[in-house]
Order: C-alpha cells, then sequence, then structure tokens
C-alpha cells in the first residue's frame, strides 16, 4: 500500500483513486517539533474523538469517512496495530488554509491582543482579559505550513484571494457554524472549547467536505470548565500541558533528550480524560 504522507502524527496510505486510509501514531509534536517521546494510546484518543465530531457534525456539513470500522479497510490494514487509530476516507483537494475559530482570547491571540488590540487584524473590545470569552466566535485562518515550518496568520480578505469569495466565504461560516454547535455541546460536558482548527477540501463534484481531525486535544485548547478562571492561563486537557512543561522546565526539543515517564503519563491521562468527557464513554483503547 503506497505511503504518500508521514506528517507529524499522522501516515497517510493512498488505497486506490478516490480513497485513503489515515493511520493516527502516538507521536507528539510541540512547537513544530516532533519531540522523541509516544503518548500511549493517544493515536486511538484522536482519531475516535475525531470519529465522534465528524458525525455529531454531519447535519452542518459532509466529511471524508467511508468507515473506521476494521472489517472494512484493505486487508494490509485488518490487524490490530491499525485497530481503533485508523479512518478510511474519501480523498478530497485540501484547501491550502487552516480555518482558525477562536472563542476565547488565549495563546498567541493574547499576545497579539496585548500589543495592538486585535488578533489577525480583528479589532477586539478593550480591556479584556486573559482566557475571557470573546463576544462571539472569530475566524482568524493560517497558510498551512511544512513539517518545521511556521504557519502563517492570513487575512479573511487573503483566503478570497486565494479561493474567491464565495467558497472563503462559505468556508468562514462553516468553520464558525461547526465550531459554535460543538461548544456549546461540550460545555453541557464540562469542556471549555478555547479555539480550534479544521481543515476542509473539495470532493469529486466541487462540494466542500470536513476533513483531517476534528476538534481533537491536538488541533485544539480543551479547559475543564470547573477550573475556570478568567485572567490567567487555564489548566487544559490538550497538548498544553506537553507546551508548558518545556517551557517551565527548560527543556530544549531540538536536542531530542529523553521526555521524563511521569510527564507522558500525565499527558496520556489528559488526552484519555477529555475522550470520555467529550463522548461520555469510558475509553477502551
Amino acid at each position: 500500500m503506497k505511503k504518500i504522507s508521514s506528517g507529524k502524527v499522522r501516515e497517510i496510505y493512498e488505497v486506490d483513486d478516490d480513497k485513503l486510509l489515515l493511520v493516527v501514531s502516538d507521536r507528539i509534536s510541540a512547537f513544530d517539533y516532533i519531540l522523541p517521546a509516544v503518548i500511549p494510546n493517544k493515536g486511538k484518543v484522536l482519531n475516535q474523538i475525531s470519529a465522534f465530531w465528524f458525525d455529531f457534525v454531519k447535519d452542518i456539513i459532509p466529511n471524508h469517512v467511508i468507515s473506521t470500522d476494521i472489517k472494512d479497510f484493505p486487508k494490509e490494514f485488518q490487524t490490530p496495530e491499525f485497530e481503533g487509530r485508523s479512518m478510511l476516507v474519501k480523498k478530497l483537494k485540501m484547501l491550502p488554509v487552516e480555518c482558525i475559530v477562536r472563542g476565547y482570547i488565549t495563546g498567541s491571540g493574547w499576545k497579539s491582543y496585548k500589543e495592538n488590540g486585535t488578533v489577525c487584524g480583528i479589532q477586539l473590545p478593550e480591556n479584556l482579559q486573559e482566557s475571557e470569552k470573546l463576544p462571539k466566535p472569530i475566524f482568524t485562518p493560517s497558510t498551512k505550513a511544512e513539517i518545521g515550518d511556521h504557519d502563517e496568520n492570513i487575512s479573511f480578505e487573503q483566503v478570497c484571494e486565494k479561493l474567491g469569495e464565495k467558497l472563503a466565504t462559505k468556508l468562514r461560516d462553516k468553520t464558525l457554524e461547526v465550531y459554535t454547535k460543538c461548544a456549546e455541546y461540550a460545555a453541557s460536558r464540562g469542556v471549555i472549547i478555547a479555539d480550534t482548527k479544521f481543515e476542509f477540501g473539495l470532493d469529486e463534484h466541487g462540494e466542500l467536505v470536513l476533513g483531517d481531525e476534528v476538534l481533537t486535544p491536538d488541533s485544539s485548547r480543551f479547559w475543564p470548565a470547573n477550573d475556570y478562571v478568567v485572567g490567567k492561563s487555564q489548566k487544559s486537557f490538550d497538548k498544553q500541558y506537553m507546551r508548558d512543561w518545556i517551557k517551565s522546565s527548560g527543556y530544549n526539543p531540538e536536542t531530542k533528550a529523553p521526555i521524563p515517564e511521569e510527564v507522558i503519563k500525565t499527558t496520556e491521562n489528559k488526552y484519555i480524560e477529555a475522550y470520555e468527557l467529550i463522548t461520555g464513554k469510558k475509553f477502551e483503547g
């Protein structure tokens, strides 16, 4: 089976002219580096959370999922190592834009806001505090960088230049609609989705389709609602814990030095807790 891509976390195999198999590894990346550690069960958590959300928003936009059942995969992939962490999907023409949506002011958005009162050129109200909920979610797209490069924030106008105003507008509107529905649901489960990113593609008919991953702990900031306090950085279910450990410990990802076992285990537990809270199911691996 031809492997056509090996990303920071995912392996992509070409099944035939119109189908791919996505396999989610246990690798973890931070600050654009693939770290020298694997997080047990991480790939399964990411794959199964994505499958949950794809189904949850299928009334808003079609998605690329054909099956997550290993019995439907090519025989080469019907083995235990692929079970739970793989997805058979339709091949799409992926759009060259990361569709980022922010419901809360945090991370690079907070840094930008402190400097000039804007995020990605969008003027925000005065006197917001760190981690505060925005009056309404904002669409802050970026380019897609190659591994080792950094994504670059772009304006909605630049998206229009890349894709045309009609497609760019649909992209923005669907991004905000999917985020809003999912954020409201997650809040009912005790999880705040502070921000996230989506990727979209076009199918063989030129229709917009949701692809890649959806609202996972790798593509989103998940905060526990019962610990949420405006005015500071938040506890997190996602890989922000690993980022924070790297910053506080002085660890240099370039050295590829071993990561302590307790940091790996805590990270694994945060991924599993996010899955169980959001889906309402016990993680079975």
